[in-house]
């Protein structure tokens, strides 16, 4: 049987800039701070084999999700600074739907679902929860140099993991995405295989590891085909 190819303009550009969220979930971070990890695949088309915080691009039904409770207005505004109008909402929707799809992980409060759930989010209704932000913090965000088979505009959340409602060390909800999800100490990261950037961003959360306030400042490294910029992301107040 003989098949005919789509045409061009219809075929998904796997190289275009998507939107992602990545979430950071630390433990014990007054005594000896671990943080939540696994393993992608060896076949997979972006950083096969490398160990990776949970996270992954922004579906077209996050930003319509009702958010049990909100981000702070400090991470909303950052998030807001060089992006587009309302993109706060669906990353953080995005950051607690990938962190249960990938872990197993509750991000949320107890409570039932406002109307019709939509598909991407049937399975974390069926807990039991409503998608909660305010646990998480935004910490960093980095964009996919050019020449890469994905790119992602990253924004990276840092979360207690005191503010799960599920048992941290239970991953048997979670799909098959990342395999050895552990909790690996920060002072033995480095005997890991991470990307780069990875490791950026963990030396950004080990030296704040035991202050739970909010940074000065995000952390923006951008990659364009022209340019790459570090720049310091403060957060304008979000208009009405």
């Amino acid at each position: 049987m003989t098949t005919t190819a789509p045409p061009a303009d219809q075929i998904p550009d796997k190289t275009a800039l998507r939107d992602a969220a990545t979430v950071i979930v630390l433990r014990d971070r007054r005594t000896r701070p671990r943080v939540l990890m696994g393993q992608r695949g060896a076949k997979a088309a972006f950083m096969p084999n490398k160990f990776v915080f949970p996270g992954g691009a922004v579906d077209r039904g996050d930003a319509m999700i009702n958010l049990a409770r909100p981000l702070s207005s400090l991470c909303a505004a950052r998030l807001e600074e060089d992006s587009a109008p309302g993109m706060s909402r669906a990353l953080a929707a995005a950051a607690v739907r990938e962190l249960w799809e990938e872990t197993g992980q509750i991000l949320g409060t107890p409570a039932p679902w406002p109307g019709a759930v939509p598909p991407d989010w049937l399975s974390f209704a069926g807990t039991g929860h409503r998608p909660s932000a305010e646990g998480l913090q935004f910490v960093f965000r980095a964009i996919t140099p050019p020449g890469r088979p994905r790119r992602f505009d990253a924004r990276f959340f840092l979360l207690d993991a005191e503010a799960l409602m599920s048992d941290p060390d239970d991953f048997s909800n979670a799909t098959d995405e990342l395999s050895h999800l552990q909790w690996i100490a920060v002072d033995e990261i480095r005997d890991y295989d991470m990307p780069f950037i990875t490791e950026v961003v963990l030396a950004e959360i080990a030296a704040r590891a035991t202050d739970d306030t909010p940074p000065d400042s995000v952390p923006f490294f951008r990659n364009d085909d022209e340019e790459s910029l570090f720049l310091r992301l403060r957060g304008a107040p979000l208009r009405d």
